[in-house]
């Protein structure tokens, strides 16, 4: 074989030289992904024709639990685009912020401020499966400032909610994973960087908020702070401090209009979330307690303090009801006990901290027009829930039906305004959805990236009206990879929930509307599972349901058949009124209402950044 014409002339040989040559000269440079395809902070101009971000930036939140990153934003919904802005109390050599599905330094979204020991760069990056970080080849983050002041050192950057990057998270409703990273050395090249060898940590927002203005407080509001006193912050990573606070006895009925959380200066890393129940009526006498809530000593009665009053969590704002309605504290029919519970996240073991912080409740004698209420949707806290183990999703769905609405809401219904979605260590993803006539209407609330560690009051961007006959569904994922044990509904940690606390307006006697699939059901599936393993000594109805799950040979046909019972089989309804007695009806193997049309997901309008080629 001849590999060479010899007509060939030198010119050709040249030229083809050459050609190779700048080929391979592509190719090294595409390989390299040099710094050229980010931005050199240093070379950074003004630039007039870049829009500045709405001010002020109104929410914010410190991502490390010393408090030496803070990130602040604000939304722009005409523009569907987040502005944001990064403080670094003391920039070493670079910092990481970014985004993934719930946390993860795989296969996440990233900004990475870096310098190469001579020149400083600012640029869009991902990670790969192993951690490893990439420059993209489409940079969505851009950079408008970048400052050193004298509280440290800024980063003001946007970008779109979503992008036609596939390698870029799509910022949506619901909770937001950030993830951060601190860079103590330069980087020659970012793609000797791996986020698994330097110091990093994952923080939880809400980054979609309501782009309303809040509505002005009567004059003659008060201020009630519910705080725990003088806590010493226990130093190890997680604690849960409950406290019992008394209100004044006979105290007249008020409605709360507002509240917001009251943090002791320097703790604003270490408190997590806040939460503040109301203790049943029916309790006369709730004894003083200031401890951990899992102290196998605490007083009993704490479990009867459930009603939830007030949430809060790490980057919420005020919370604010309704200019039409509040919530009744006082009066008769109400309990003066309220527990506080303050969950303290520690985990770089802080000792020696004290803390105060709370709930800080607005309240006023004049009475708004309706009252607002608290309803439980979802599922019955049941071990007849349960979820198969090693399960990557599984879905458990509660309903409301219309049988119930019918039964207990107004003629013109209600609104709900706000809710607080629920599940345990288990729990992906909540969703609640309006159905009316058999077809979705509309989603009161969904969170797709939900975590257990992040439950906040979340208030809608509209209200939603619910009707007498309406059907409210809601669905939750659960991901028991990590479970060689059935995981049972109930109210331990390693158990499940799945509710929904909607907060709406006038209330109603209707406290509770939720779901569990009927127990004679249950005992075919049991039976049916047991023979067809070939098991003929089943126990069904002789020993409790969660035995009865634990005992079952779970594989993959166990598993498929439990999600089609839970999907088809006739339901046992709480439609309960506020003194926890059913309305009256036959609520027992009532079918699951059919749904005929379902509702396309939005979407946002794909914003492509810049493009870049090596």
């Amino acid at each position: 074989m001849r590999i060479f014409n010899k007509n060939l002339r030198l010119q050709d040989i040249t030229i083809m030289y050459f050609t190779a040559l700048a080929a391979l000269m592509v190719i090294l440079v595409a390989s390299y992904q040099a710094p050229n395809n980010a931005v050199e902070v240093s070379s950074l101009k003004p630039n007039p024709s870049r829009l500045l971000p709405p001010l002020p930036m109104p929410f914010r939140v410190p991502l490390d639990p010393r408090g030496e990153l803070q990130l602040a934003w604000n939304v722009s919904y005409t523009n569907q685009e987040i502005y944001m802005e990064l403080r670094v109390a003391e920039l070493r050599h670079g910092v990481v912020l970014g985004m993934s599905d719930r946390g993860e330094l795989t296969n996440a979204d990233l900004l990475v401020l870096w310098d190469s020991g001579t020149q400083s760069y600012f640029g869009d990056a991902w990670s790969d499966s192993k951690g490893h970080v990439s420059l993209d080849s489409q940079q969505d983050y851009d950079l408008i400032e970048a400052k050193q002041k004298a509280e440290g050192y800024y980063l003001l950057f946007k970008r779109p909610f979503s992008t036609c990057d596939p390698r870029d998270y799509v910022i949506e409703e619901g909770t937001v994973h950030i993830i951060y990273g601190f860079l103590d050395k330069p980087l020659a090249s970012l793609e000797k960087l791996n986020l698994s060898e330097i110091r990093t940590g994952v923080q939880r927002v809400l980054m979609l908020r309501p782009d309303t203005p809040p509505p002005t407080l009567p004059p003659d509001v008060q201020m009630l702070d519910v705080v725990a006193p003088n806590v010493s912050i226990p130093n190890q990573e997680t604690t849960y401090w409950c406290y019992i606070h008394n209100l004044p006895e006979n105290l007249p009925k008020n409605h709360i209009v507002m509240y917001e959380s009251v943090i002791t200066p320097g703790n604003e890393a270490i408190v997590h979330h806040i939460e503040v129940f109301e203790c049943s009526p029916d309790i006369p006498a709730v004894p003083g307690y200031s401890g951990s809530c899992d102290d196998k000593m605490k007083p009993k009665k704490l479990n009867f303090c459930r009603h939830v009053l007030a949430a809060w969590a790490m980057g919420a704002e005020a919370f604010y009801y309704p200019p039409d309605a509040g919530l009744a504290m006082g009066g008769p029919g109400s309990s003066r006990f309220l527990r506080l519970e303050v969950h303290y996240h520690n985990p770089l073991l802080i000792s020696g901290r004290r803390d105060s912080s709370g709930i800080r409740l607005y309240y006023t004698p004049s009475l708004r027009r309706y009252d607002a209420g608290i309803m439980e949707l979802g599922l019955v806290y049941t071990p007849v829930m349960a979820i198969p183990p090693k399960q990557h999703t599984f879905y458990l769905s509660g309903y409301c039906t219309s049988k119930c609405t019918q039964t207990a809401l107004p003629s013109g219904g209600i609104y709900v305004f706000a809710s607080q979605l629920h599940t345990h260590l288990a729990g992906r993803g909540v969703r609640t959805i309006l159905v009316r006539g058999g077809k979705e209407l509309e989603v009161v609330q969904e969170d797709q990236h939900f975590s257990t560690h992040y439950q906040t009051i979340r208030v809608l961007r509209k209200m939603v009206n619910i009707l007498p006959g309406d059907v409210l569904i809601t669905k939750c994922t659960y991901n028991t990879e990590d479970r060689s044990e059935p995981t049972v509904g109930g109210f331990g940690i390693m158990e499940e929930m799945c509710v929904n606390y909607i907060h709406y307006y006038p209330r109603t006697q209707l406290e509770l509307c939720k779901s569990h699939v009927d127990q004679g059901y249950l005992q075919k599936y049991f039976s049916f599972i047991n023979r067809f393993h070939g098991n003929d000594q089943c126990v069904c109805g002789e020993v409790s349901v969660t035995e009865q799950f634990s005992q079952l040979e779970w594989d993959e046909f166990t598993g498929e058949v439990l999600d089609s019972l839970f999907n088809t089989a006739p339901i046992s309804m709480h439609c309960n009124q506020s003194t926890a007695s059913l309305f009256p009806g036959d609520w027992d193997k009532q079918p699951i209402p059919a749904v005929t049309s379902v509702l396309k997901k939005p979407q946002y309008t794909c914003k492509r950044g810049t493009l870049r080629t090596n």
